[in-house]
């Protein structure tokens, strides 16, 4: 065989072995399990239901995705999985963060930058319920709406891909009643309620208190409100923990767990409080290893990510779709840490924030 003929039967071999892979690779994709809820846009009936993930797009649609900010690593899992999707079936992505819960005119300015895109579809990651539905209602575009993670109105709601955080509390409680029944000693509890302005992140602080019920916790004491910056969240702890020294555990999001674990070791307290996070972190999955966090409830980001590509390039390929999914939400602890849990929750610890897709 002369050199152009080997060099032609590599190449060739190589291509073969390509698409090979390829094919290989689409056939293990695996199905998503969700949860899919009826009546729409309610989270309190649900069935369980299996998405085929779909393949490939049949044009480059365009999708603009918003999200509050990018602060924790919660956020920068649920970007991941929208661009890892857009990446699979070839369509383009545009996303921009608030930078924080308080900076509600800075997403409505870009929410109006993805209408002027112009954008086939916009995933909303709200900053703001109430103040957003308000204007979203006077919004004069047949632009397609989804939610993401935060909730929204079902008015001109095209789809949602979200959990119930009243849920996420209410495990949070269950789990404390569990290891603290009526009659055994009692429990006080501190609870870090997040950032005020996001009017469903309240559901948590009433999940906690319903799931508690029948339990021996006494006391559950509210921390204040505060978004979720590091320093923010540093100075309510620190207020908390200057007030009450008597703390058997406490409770909030995965930043504010974070820094009570260094601030904790810093005060070298006889007694320590133990940590639980109502949602989940890389810094969530590392502390439940070294056995410095409890528990942490993980609503599967990146599968979060990947639902709402799929679900908006579904709607506008015309296809069937779930209107109104969410990841099922798992309890972790420390012998509850599986590959596939991690795959689903966690970017790569290699990602940074990727704010433009091009098919």
């Amino acid at each position: 065989m002369n050199r152009s003929a080997c060099h032609w039967w590599h190449r060739y071999r190589f291509g073969l072995v390509t698409i090979i892979l390829t094919v290989m690779m689409a056939s293990t994709v695996q199905a998503w399990t969700v949860q899919s809820r009826q009546p729409l846009f309610q989270f309190e009936q649900w069935q369980q239901a299996q998405i085929e993930p779909i393949s490939t797009a049949s044009r480059p649609w365009r999708l603009c995705a918003l999200y509050p900010h990018i602060k924790d690593s919660y956020w920068l899992s649920v970007n991941y999985g929208m661009v890892d999707q857009a990446q699979r079936l070839g369509v383009q992505l545009k996303a921009a963060e608030a930078g924080g819960y308080h900076h509600l005119e800075r997403q409505w300015q870009q929410l109006q930058a993805c209408l002027d895109w112009p954008a086939d579809a916009i995933l909303l990651g709200t900053v703001a319920y109430q103040e957003l539905n308000s204007r979203l209602q006077q919004l004069d575009s047949e632009v397609p709406l989804f939610g993401v993670v935060n909730d929204l109105s079902r008015d001109g709601l095209t789809g949602r891909v979200g959990v119930s955080w009243y849920q996420m509390g209410f495990k949070v409680g269950r789990f404390l009643a569990e290891r603290h029944p009526a009659g055994s000693a009692p429990v006080k509890v501190a609870w870090f309620p997040g950032p005020k302005r996001l009017e469903a992140k309240s559901e948590v602080g009433s999940g906690i208190r319903d799931g508690l019920a029948g339990s021996a916790v006494s006391e559950v004491i509210t921390a204040g409100y505060g978004d979720n910056d590091r320093d923010v969240q540093r100075a309510l702890l620190q207020q908390l923990l200057d007030q009450h020294q008597d703390l058997d555990y406490i409770v909030g999001g995965a930043v504010l767990v974070e820094i009570a674990i260094n601030e904790l070791k810093h005060r070298q307290l006889d007694k320590p409080p133990q940590l639980i996070s109502h949602y989940y972190s890389h810094g969530m999955y590392r502390a439940l290893l070294r056995g410095k966090v409890l528990m942490a409830n993980t609503d599967q980001m990146v599968l979060h990510g990947r639902l709402a590509i799929d679900q908006a390039v579904r709607f506008l390929e015309g296809q069937p779709f779930e209107r109104d999914i969410g990841p099922e939400i798992i309890s972790l602890t420390r012998d509850r840490l599986s590959p596939q849990i991690k795959q689903d929750s966690l970017s790569p610890a290699s990602f940074m924030p990727t704010y433009r897709v091009e098919p």
